[in-house]
C-alpha cells in the first residue's frame, strides 16, 4: 500500500481537533446546535491553516447518519466518505480549473436535484477567487436563494479578489496563522504517535519554518524524519531547509561590526561555496541581525531568539560591539537587499553591497554623539571670540501662530560703513574698526537685512536675558 503523508493521516476529524481556530469552531458548533446554519460560508486564510479540514468537518456534521450534530461520529459510511473527499453529496470543486460560465451553469442545474443519501447537497469550491467575473455573475442568483437542501462552502487565500456581491451573500470566517507554540505541540503529539525520537529544538525549528501553516510544518516534519533515518535532529532539519550554520552567519555579521569589509565578503563567499542559496543566506542574516537587536534590548536570556542561531553567549558578545541605531540600519540594508535580489538574475552583487554598507555603518555616530561634538565646537568658537562690551544674543524665533518654525537665519555683524569718499569695507572690518576706536559695537538688529529677514520669516528679535 502507498505511503500516506502525515498531513493526510493526521487531518483533524472534529471541530475540537482543529488547532488555532477555536473561535471559528465555536461559531459553527453553536450554529449547528441552534439550527442556524447559513446557506453559504466563506473560509479565508493562508494555506494550510484548516480551511478544507473545517469544511469537511462541517459537511460531516450536516450529513452524519446519526443526525445533524456538532460532533459527527466519524465512523459511518457518510463520515468516512466525506473525510476521504469522495462522497457523492459533497462535491469538492477546484476553482482554478473550473472557472468558466459553463461550469457554473452545470452546477446550477445539478443543484436542483435532491441529495442521494444525505440531508444536504454541499458544494465546496476551493480557491474560489479563481472563478471568472462572468462565472461569479452566473452564480449570484443561486447563491442568494439556493434550494433548501444546498449549502455552499467557499475557500480562498485571496478574499480581496472576490466581488462584493459574493461577499455580501456569505458568512465570512477568517482563519488566522497558527502560533508556533501550538504547531510545535501538535508535532510532538504526532511524533509520539509515530514513535519517532526528536530533539526539542528540532521540533521548534520545524514549527517556525511552517510560518503559521500546520500543513507546511507537517510536510517538513515528514521530510526531516526521512532525512534523519527515523529520528529528527536539529542538523537534519537544517539540511532539510537548506539553512547555513549559525556560527558562519554570525562570522559575517561580526566582520561587518568590526568594519572589516574584505573579511565579511570572504565569509559570504564561503557560505555560497557550501551550496547555500543566497536568498536563504540573506534571510538568516536578517534573522541574526534581529536576534542581535533582541539581545541588545531584551538581554541574552530572552525567549525570542532563533533556534538556528549561534550560542547565546556568542550573540551577547557580538551585540556589545554594536549600537541599536547601527542594528536598525543593518536590518534596513538586508531587507532592501532581500527584496531586490528576487528580481535580478545574479543577486550576489546586491548582497555584497549590503555587507559593504553594513561594514560602513560601524563608523556611524549616534545623534547624541553628534550633538555633543557640535556643542564642543560651539564652546570653542565662543571662547576664541574677542570680548567687546556687553554681549547681546540676537536670533530669530518663530511666531507662536505659525505651524512650522522658521529656518535659522545667520545674522551679519554691523552694517558696512558707507562713505562716498572712502572705500566701502565689510561688516566684520567695520566692527573691528569700531572696537579699536573705542566706539560701541553696532546693533545688528538695526541692520536692514536683518529686519527684512525677520519680516520674511514672520519672526521677532530676541536679546540675551529676555
Amino acid at each position: 500500500m502507498a505511503y500516506t503523508v502525515l498531513a493526510r493521516r493526521y487531518r483533524s476529524m472534529t471541530f475540537d481537533e482543529v488547532i488555532g481556530q477555536e473561535p471559528i469552531a465555536k461559531a459553527l458548533k453553536n450554529a449547528l446546535v441552534q439550527n442556524r446554519v447559513a446557506h453559504a460560508y466563506l473560509f479565508a486564510g493562508t494555506r494550510g491553516v484548516g480551511k478544507t479540514t473545517m469544511a469537511r468537518i462541517l459537511a460531516r456534521a450536516l450529513n452524519c447518519q446519526k443526525g445533524t450534530t456538532p460532533e459527527p461520529c466519524g465512523k459511518c459510511d457518510i463520515c468516512q466518505a466525506i473525510h476521504r473527499g469522495d462522497d457523492m453529496d459533497v462535491l469538492e470543486i477546484d476553482g482554478a480549473s473550473n472557472t468558466s460560465v459553463e461550469d457554473v451553469r452545470v452546477l446550477r442545474e445539478n443543484a436542483h436535484y435532491r441529495p442521494a443519501r444525505g440531508r444536504f447537497k454541499i458544494y465546496y469550491i476551493d480557491e474560489v477567487h479563481m472563478l471568472s467575473r462572468s462565472a461569479f455573475n452566473a452564480l449570484l442568483k443561486t447563491l442568494e436563494e439556493p434550494p433548501e437542501h444546498v449549502v455552499f462552502l467557499f475557500a480562498t487565500t485571496e478574499p480581496e479578489r472576490l466581488p462584493a456581491t459574493v461577499l455580501s451573500r456569505c458568512q465570512r470566517f477568517d482563519f488566522r496563522a497558527v502560533p508556533t507554540e501550538r504547531i510545535a505541540e501538535h508535532l510532538k503529539n504526532i511524533l509520539k504517535c509515530e514513535k519517532v525520537k526528536a530533539e526539542p529544538d528540532a521540533v521548534l525549528a520545524v514549527a517556525r519554518a511552517g510560518r503559521g501553516s500546520v500543513r507546511d510544518a507537517m510536510t517538513l516534519l515528514d521530510q526531516a524524519i526521512a532525512v534523519g533515518d527515523g529520528q529528527v535532529a536539529l542538523e537534519d532539519v537544517r539540511q532539510t531547509l537548506g539553512a547555513a550554520s549559525g556560527e558562519k552567519v554570525l562570522a559575517v555579521l561580526e566582520a561587518c561590526a568590526a568594519g572589516e569589509t574584505g573579511k565579511a565578503l570572504t565569509a559570504l563567499a564561503e557560505l555560497l561555496g557550501g551550496g547555500v542559496d543566497l536568498g536563504a543566506i540573506l534571510e538568516q542574516l536578517m534573522r541574526q541581525a534581529r536576534d542581535l537587536l533582541v539581545v541588545k534590548t531584551c538581554g541574552p536570556e530572552a525567549e525570542l531568539l532563533d533556534v538556528f542561531g549561534p550560542d547565546r553567549k556568542a550573540l551577547a558578545g557580538a551585540a556589545e560591539k554594536l549600537s541599536v541605531p547601527a542594528l536598525v540600519a543593518w536590518m534596513g540594508y538586508l531587507g532592501e537587499a532581500r527584496s531586490r535580489a528576487r528580481w535580478v538574475v545574479d543577486p550576489r552583487p546586491i548582497a555584497e553591497l549590503a555587507l559593504v554598507r553594513m561594514a560602513a555603518a560601524s563608523e556611524m555616530e549616534t545623534l547624541p554623539q553628534v550633538l555633543a561634538k557640535l556643542e564642543t565646537v560651539q564652546r570653542s568658537l565662543r571662547g576664541a571670540a574677542p570680548p567687546a562690551g556687553p554681549e547681546r544674543k540676537v536670533g530669530v524665533s518663530p511666531a507662536p501662530a505659525r505651524a512650522e518654525p522658521p529656518r535659522a537665519a545667520t545674522l551679519p555683524a554691523a552694517p558696512p560703513a558707507a562713505d562716498e569718499k572712502k572705500k566701502t569695507v565689510g561688516p566684520a572690518a567695520a566692527a573691528e574698526a569700531a572696537r579699536s576706536q573705542g566706539q560701541p559695537r553696532p546693533d545688528a538688529a538695526d541692520d536692514p537685512l536683518v529686519q527684512k529677514t525677520v519680516r520674511l520669516f514672520d519672526g521677532r528679535i530676541i536679546r540675551k536675558g529676555e
